[in-house]
């Protein structure tokens, strides 16, 4: 699902910004991420990934943050919609007796200060569409990221954020009603709105060759408020959890 609405968001992006007058710029790669199966963290899993960073004139599409229109952008400040994906879970091996949770989308806007290439600020909300039976709910984060030259060519950033979510997308993932407690022997909990996580990222880029880098960064994540209390997190997975990514690059 991931691949398929990532070369939708491409096409999307190749067909809005036909329009500009310049081309598009950017890296396009695949990579491969080590990373938790769900948000509580109930177990890790190795997946393959697609890596984007392309702006087309005020079009950008992001591995993290989707595909974003800067529909204004003035004096360090850009805002505008953005849709970005959300991958759901298979309630199968020790989340079995769960609710399956389908991949899902997210729309909504953002508004960010970006004076200089290096660093920004960014808050950005939006609504969680195609869930199931009352899935799905308000989402986003704040949050800033910082880049600075490492030497020999390589590039680091790191990037400090909070997510939150409201009662009804926190329910998605860490809410057990009292069917699914007598089918999973987990404690039933209500989950209710609020921060969700606090995650800090470390990135770096390595030039290969002309064109070519290698890509990585390392995300800690640490679940706060009521998803930390969550049964779910309390019995089967970790307040504190970590991901691993990394992708080759082609910049054009």
């Amino acid at each position: 699902m991931k691949t398929s609405l990532s070369a939708f968001l491409l096409l999307t992006l190749l067909s809005a910004g036909a329009h500009a007058g310049d081309g598009p710029s950017g890296e396009v790669g695949a990579g491969v991420g080590y990373q938790p199966y769900d948000p509580s963290g109930s177990r890790y899993q190795t997946v393959p990934l697609p890596y984007f960073d392309v702006d087309w004139g005020e079009f950008s599409l992001d591995t993290d943050d989707g595909l974003t229109w800067s529909a204004l952008n003035t004096q360090g400040w850009s805002a505008g919609p953005f849709i970005n994906y959300l991958p759901g879970r298979t309630a199968n091996g020790s989340l079995r007796g769960l609710r399956d949770v389908p991949d899902m989308a997210q729309l909504g806007g953002f508004v960010q200060y970006s004076p200089a290439d290096f660093w920004r600020v960014y808050a950005q909300v939006g609504q969680a569409v195609g869930g199931a039976g009352g899935q799905g709910g308000v989402l986003g984060q704040v949050g800033g990221e910082l880049g600075y030259p490492l030497g020999g060519g390589v590039i680091g950033s790191s990037q400090l954020s909070a997510h939150f979510a409201d009662g009804r997308q926190t329910s998605t993932f860490f809410g057990v009603n009292a069917g699914e407690a007598q089918a999973s022997g987990l404690s039933p909990y209500n989950a209710s709105g609020g921060f969700q996580n606090v995650t800090l990222t470390q990135n770096v880029e390595i030039p290969l060759a002309q064109h070519w880098s290698l890509v990585a960064s390392a995300s800690w994540i640490h679940l706060v408020g009521s998803a930390a209390h969550s049964s779910i997190v309390q019995e089967l997975g970790d307040v504190n959890q970590g991901t691993v990514q990394t992708a080759v690059s082609y910049k054009f």
